[in-house]
């Protein structure tokens, strides 16, 4: 049993395809901005989502691997 839904590839490119012109189009405003690698990081958060599953629990339970 799968507690969380896996994207598919068409939702996993068309919100990559969102963060890059979100991204571009904000680029000349967020070069003045003290809070722009908070804006960025929050895109680098929705580029790596592929699931319903939270970025954080994802990345946690990859690292986890790492130790063992």
């Amino acid at each position: 049993m799968h507690l969380y839904q896996h994207y598919s590839l068409t939702r996993i490119v068309l919100r990559r395809a969102g963060v890059l012109v979100v991204g571009l189009l904000a680029l000349p405003f967020m070069l003045f901005r003290r809070d722009r690698a908070r804006f960025y990081s929050y895109l680098h958060r929705i580029w790596l989502k592929t699931s319903s599953q939270p970025v954080w629990l994802a990345q946690s339970e990859a690292a986890g691997c790492d130790f063992y």
